[in-house]
């Protein structure tokens, strides 16, 4: 009889975990992965420094313990790509400051892992002068965003 009674309650409690988790999810809207990639400034000198500067946010909130930071940077049509990891700085922002030595047209990712989610925006920026960009028919202005969002399940 207390094997019944038991297995009863088990069965029972369970049922109750199951609804309760249930209706947690269902009162939870999704929020996106937001990163504000900036580069200051867009078009630098030789071995002038270039801040790149992060802003992440998960809805409202800022993310202050990203699970993976890192910017790649790449001068066009260059098969060498650097890839930094970024430490969180303040109030959501993860930033670096960098000096390049050689002319021409860069891009920058940064890819951001957070609350199983991964943002990469991509910026286009210029050192001294511009070299040939790399998608010639799809080339994007200084000023426009390539966002990609994936959810990391």
């Amino acid at each position: 009889m207390r094997k019944k009674v038991g297995s009863m309650l088990v069965i029972v409690l369970m049922i109750v975990l199951v609804a309760c988790s249930n209706l947690q999810e269902k009162d939870i809207e999704p929020k996106m992965l937001n990163v504000d990639l900036t580069i200051n400034p867009k078009q630098a000198e030789v071995n002038d420094v270039v801040t790149f500067k992060a802003k992440v946010t998960y809805g409202d909130e800022e993310v202050m313990d990203a699970d993976e930071v890192k910017f790649e940077i790449w001068r066009s049509q260059s098969e060498n790509h650097e890839t930094i990891e970024v430490k969180h700085l303040k109030d959501g922002v993860y930033q670096i400051e960098k000096t390049f030595s050689e002319e021409g047209t860069y891009y920058v990712y940064a890819h951001v892992t957070a609350k199983d989610l991964h943002n990469m925006p991509k910026k286009e920026f210029v050192i001294g002068t511009a070299s040939e960009p790399e998608e010639k028919s799809t080339s994007k202005s200084m000023n426009d965003d390539i966002k990609h969002n994936h959810h990391d399940k």
